[in-house]
Order: structure tokens, then sequence, then C-alpha cells
């Protein structure tokens, strides 16, 4: 594949200004200013681990709002970018160990977009990352906006009941980059869409 596979990110309504763009073929090079240093930090793992180039910059007016609009933008701009989806791996799996934590993510871009996640405990899921007002919840609400708006069916599975939120967070960003890295890799010797219905909505 010759052209680089690529979309401008862009959202503005009367609650939220969000621009930037998004590269799949990309070395890992980010700029991210969302407002939220925990969901900057993410970001940044995820785009670096996954080789997608990532800009983006959002502003607006409450942290829900904010966070949940990031998620729609950049799904929609994945979309975009991913075009007629021929020739992808579609699948793709990958667990990322971050010190006591391991965190399993199963990726499907199937145009059936889904959220699913399994936990050994649910207290390591609880408190706030690195006693910031981010929690776990504003990470569902992102994933849930992406992956709607993406088309994509996420599974992740924590591994370990030790460890912090951080590291949880931070492992299973990366673990997402990486099994979409290997997704969204072409395989020369598929002709056409990944589906036997000859079709990816």
């Amino acid at each position: 594949m010759n052209e680089l596979r690529k979309a401008q990110i862009k959202r503005k309504t009367n609650e939220v200004d969000i621009n930037g763009e998004f590269i799949i073929d990309g070395s890992g090079n980010t700029d991210v200013k969302t407002g939220f240093e925990p969901l900057n930090h993410l970001l940044t793992l995820f785009a670096f681990h996954g080789l997608f180039n990532l800009k983006i910059q959002a502003t607006g007016d409450l942290p829900h709002h904010i966070i949940e609009d990031i998620g729609i933008a950049l799904g929609k701009t994945f979309k975009e970018a991913l075009g007629e989806k021929e020739s992808i791996n579609r699948y793709g799996c990958f667990t990322v160990a971050m010190d006591k934590v391991a965190v399993e993510a199963v990726i499907d871009i199937s145009g059936r977009p889904s959220l699913h996640g399994e936990a050994l405990t649910a207290k390591i899921l609880e408190g706030s990352f690195d006693n910031t007002d981010f929690t776990f919840k504003h990470a569902e609400e992102f994933l849930e906006s992406f992956l709607q708006h993406a088309g994509i069916s996420l599974v992740y599975i924590v591994k370990s009941s030790e460890g912090d939120l951080h590291h949880i967070l931070e492992a299973l960003f990366k673990a997402m980059g990486k099994a979409l890295d290997i997704a969204t890799q072409i395989d020369m010797r598929r002709q056409g869409v990944p589906s036997t219905k000859g079709v990816i909505d």
C-alpha cells in the first residue's frame, strides 16, 4: 500500500472544539493536548505503541463532554482513515505487562462496536489516576465513544489482581494500540474485505 491511511480530526459543537490528525500508517509520533494529563498520557501510549501518528487538541466546557467527544471524533477519524478495510487483518490480540499488572486486549474491526471487560477483582478499578480527577469511568466513557464510532469490538481482560489504576489503564491502552496495529495491517494474500459477507459496515 503506497498511500498513507489518514484523516483529519474535526469536531465542533456548542460544548467542544476538537482538531487534529490521525495516521494509521505512522511511526508513533504524537502531539496530544486534551486538557486532561492522564488522557494525554494514555492516548500518547496508545498511538506510540500502535505506531499511529496522532495530533489532537481539544477544548470544551465539562470534562464529561470533552472526554466523550474526543472518543467520538477519534473514532470517526479512525473509521475514515481505514477506508474500505480491504485486505486488513481485521483481528488483533496483544497482552501488555506493566509492573504487577497484565492486560490483554482483543480487537475485531467488525462494524459491530462493543466493549466488554473482565477483571479479577473490581477493587483494582476503584480510585483515581495518580490522585487526579480522572477515573476508570472516564476511561470507559472515552472507550465506549471511540469504539462505537470506529466500528470496533474490544474485549479486555485484566489478568492480575495486584497493581493500581494507573498501571491497569496504561497496560490497557498500550495493549489496545498494539492489537489495533495488528488488526489494521495489510495482508496482500487477502483480496477484498475480510468478511464472508463481503462487507464490513
